[in-house]
């Protein structure tokens, strides 16, 4: 096995290895001045299973052009299996046609890493379940909710309510909630435009409660602010917490954050981010979670046997 970072999130690459107590693969990645990128392992792949390491960060586009480039090149250079471990998956939110005229780009991205010879594709908590459909080849959408639940049960918090920001997030929000013995409320939300949340009404008894507001990412953080305003004008207690996988931080996300006044803002590092960005925010690696997959893979063990064992 050999497990190699592409230019999007080394950091977690290198976590990854270390928990799998192995040294991350070399490989020269670089840009030529007409803005191509190249890429060349520099060690020998063949008959290895290659894990390849990179996420959807800010350049989006170019660490996608990379991932395949990379995909190729193990697949020419005669390895055992490609496996593509992208912890964020990119155009995740564009998984349909939602006014004429647009592509289905999660669908394109899928069909782009099979062309690029991955055998098989590892990431976190999708946006819609549905994109596992887009492939013709094995796909696994972890689950980081264990992750949150262990953390949250250490706080031993009293009279805790789980939050689904949207009626579609209400089946992972309620397996969530399960995880941590405790009810859900549902926000109505609808979006008038892009990057904007208005919360029509929140399905539930928030009174006296402390909510966990859990989604699967915090982009401009506009939903949570609104969700945040929307609970306590209802009469949930005043220590609101946000839970969220993919801390994407875009635009205004950091200022507002900082103003909002959670108690706490918690994600996980599927993507860079700074751990002192603002007050009040917690990291959680998925690193752990991600090489018990890969070790499960390697010895053709059950990935499902890893959710049972932490749920019973």
């Amino acid at each position: 096995m050999h497990l190699f970072a592409g230019s999007s999130h080394p950091a977690l690459a290198a976590s990854i290895a270390k928990e799998l107590g192995i040294a991350l693969g070399k490989v020269d990645l670089k840009e030529f001045s007409c803005g191509e990128r190249y890429i060349r392992f520099q060690q020998s792949v063949r008959g290895k299973s290659v894990y390849i390491v990179q996420t959807a960060a800010p350049n989006i586009n170019e660490h996608l052009m990379e991932l395949l480039l990379m995909c190729q090149a193990a697949k020419l250079s005669f390895a055992k299996s490609v496996h593509a471990v992208l912890p964020n998956f990119p155009y995740a939110r564009q998984d349909r046609v939602a006014h004429w005229r647009e592509p289905i780009s999660a669908k394109l991205v899928a069909h782009l890493l099979e062309e690029s010879g991955a055998d098989h594709v590892m990431t976190l908590n999708l946006h819609s379940p549905q994109i596992q459909g887009f492939f013709s080849i094995p796909a696994d959408a972890l689950d980081s909710g264990r992750i949150f639940a262990d953390y949250f049960r250490k706080k031993k918090l009293k009279d805790i309510l789980v939050i689904a920001p949207d009626i579609g997030s209400a089946k992972y929000t309620k397996i969530f909630a399960d995880m941590m013995g405790a009810d859900i409320a549902i926000l109505h939300k609808s979006r008038p435009e892009h990057h904007k949340a208005e919360i029509l009404d929140v399905v539930g008894e928030v009174q006296g409660k402390t909510c966990i507001i859990y989604d699967d990412m915090i982009d401009t953080a506009g939903t949570l602010l609104t969700a945040k305003q929307a609970l306590i004008e209802r009469g949930a207690k005043k220590d609101v917490y946000a839970a969220a996988t993919h801390a994407i931080f875009s635009g205004p996300a950091i200022e507002r954050l900082t103003a909002a006044g959670f108690k706490e803002v918690i994600v996980t590092d599927s993507m860079p981010v700074r751990k002192n960005a603002f007050p009040g925010l917690t990291v959680l690696s998925v690193a752990p979670l991600i090489a018990e997959v890969i070790q499960h893979i390697e010895h053709d063990e059950s990935v499902t046997e890893i959710y049972e064992k932490k749920r019973k």
